[in-house]
């Protein structure tokens, strides 16, 4: 390959990183927005589920123990899923 060749095909790469990384981080974003919008979703669907159940949705003991079991459940979901990913690397 030509020199003039070569130094083109090393210009163009870097551009091509960085769209593609613009890309990984919109991704990663919209993603992320779509989590809390569901995230949302559940949490008021879990409040109207303890409302029902302790007639108060503002009952402290109650979203003490909804916090702590979401905050469980959110760790244990979030160590699944790096590990998944660290093994989907290793392959």
């Amino acid at each position: 390959m030509p020199e003039d060749q070569m130094k083109m095909a090393d210009e163009e790469k870097p551009a091509t990183t960085i769209k593609q990384e613009i890309l990984d981080k919109i991704a990663a974003l919209v993603t992320a927005a779509f989590g809390l919008v569901a995230a949302l979703a559940w949490n008021d669907a879990i409040k109207a589920v303890f409302k029902e159940i302790f007639g108060t949705a503002t009952a402290i003991g109650p979203m003490l123990i909804y916090a702590v079991l979401v905050t469980i459940i959110a760790v244990i979901l979030t160590i699944i899923v790096a590990r998944a990913v660290s093994k989907a690397k290793n392959l």
